[in-house]
């Protein structure tokens, strides 16, 4: 199989499909880890807030994969925002995950509260990406309206917004947004998981549209999910510690979906979000201290 590329707006190249690893507890993420190293995934996205990035170091170096064939993602939470509490906060995550550069570093939440706290933080990632401490910056889960004001303050353009996006909430506002600015769209839950777990009793894998798909290309409905993720240009980054999971989400390179098929599932969206909404999350009710 032949992974798929995506390149940023500074001309880095980054693999389009990856393995998420949130939610994935210490003690199963290393063993997940390797498994996708070891499967062809080259993308490995986790977070400061995820509390394993010391396991997600600990797969890497135990997948015989060489690091320069690695891409590595993370993120600041925004209790390290400012900007020498950013500069802090990432010396704390490549400390734990036990390299000298990062390929991508976020900012993870908006912190609409305090936006300047989260200028302050991205002038700090911009200094890392001069100083060659990371390869790519970007954020997660800014609006339209935040991406320009962040624009406006700083002087990098992002080269990610990572944002939920999957067949039941594609976001087609911010994904212009994104696209008017040059920005990829990086995907988190693209299967759907958040839709599900938030009790909608709708599920994108049990959806008509999406399993006729799966039937047509003797695929699977994940599988189906993904491939329309790569279709539109997306990086995603479905999550599992399962090794037949990981195995499966990465079998997507060998189909293509039509035009036809692409549009009956972008007209699956519901425009109902799965979590909290981004802007709501503030340091009083998620200010947790990231440790050393």
């Amino acid at each position: 199989m032949t992974q798929t590329h995506v390149t940023l707006n500074n001309g880095v190249k980054m693999p389009a499909l990856g393995l998420g690893v949130f939610q994935s507890a210490p003690e199963e993420t290393t063993g997940a880890v390797v498994t996708a190293l070891q499967t062809g995934y080259r993308l490995i996205d986790t977070a400061a807030a995820y509390f394993n990035e010391r396991e997600v170091g600990e797969g890497i170096r135990r997948s015989g994969i060489d690091r320069s064939e690695i891409f590595v993602e993370t993120k600041l939470w925004m209790s390290d925002y400012g900007y020498d509490e950013a500069l802090h906060g990432f010396e704390k995550s490549v400390r734990k995950l036990g390299v000298d550069q990062v390929d991508l570093l976020l900012l993870h939440q908006p912190l609409a509260s305090d936006f300047g706290k989260t200028i302050a933080a991205y002038q700090a990632i911009e200094t890392l990406l001069t100083d060659g401490r990371v390869r790519a910056i970007g954020v997660s889960n800014q609006t339209p309206a935040e991406l320009d004001e962040l624009i406006c303050r700083t002087g990098v353009v992002p080269a990610v917004n990572q944002i939920q996006v999957h067949p039941y909430y594609t976001q087609p506002q911010w994904r212009a947004a994104n696209d008017r600015h040059g920005i990829l769209t990086q995907c988190w839950s693209p299967i759907g998981g958040a839709y599900v777990y938030r009790d909608f009793k709708k599920n994108p894998l049990e959806d008509s549209v999406i399993t006729a798909i799966a039937d047509k290309y003797s695929k699977t409905p994940a599988q189906v999910i993904l491939r329309w993720h790569l279709e539109h240009g997306f990086s995603a980054i479905p999550k599992s510690v399962k090794a037949h999971r990981i195995a499966e989400n990465f079998d997507v390179f060998d189909f293509a979906l039509t035009t036809g098929e692409i549009a009956e599932i972008d007209a699956l969206d519901t425009g109902v979000r799965g979590g909290p909404d981004p802007d709501s999350l503030n340091l009083a009710s998620h200010g947790f201290v990231i440790p050393e």
